[in-house]
């Protein structure tokens, strides 16, 4: 089961023109977040329900896929804190 934790905090990141269709990123992935789009080329089905493990940017021998890893809920929660917002809570 997959959850979407903030939206718009993960930064992952992905370059469709470095993509050669090997398909790493769609077995490694914990939350199926790659697909086989119509191109032979992978596509990010919901970006949010990235946990940021790196897995896909380890394995994509190409380079076309960056992530900070486990950055983006902790990113969050300081950025909340910093601007002097509600902290969100993260997984739920």
């Amino acid at each position: 089961m997959s959850f979407r934790y903030l939206e718009n905090v993960v930064t992952l990141e992905y370059d469709p023109a470095k993509c050669t269709g090997c398909e790493k990123c769609l077995e490694i992935c914990p939350h199926a977040i790659f697909a086989m789009g119509e191109d032979g080329k992978a596509v990010m089905s919901d970006r949010d329900l990235c946990i940021e493990c790196g897995a896909c940017m380890l394995n994509c021998p190409f380079g076309a896929i960056t992530v900070r890893q486990g950055t983006g809920c902790a990113y969050a929660i300081m950025l909340a804190a910093l601007r002097g917002k509600p902290t969100p809570v993260c997984g739920e």
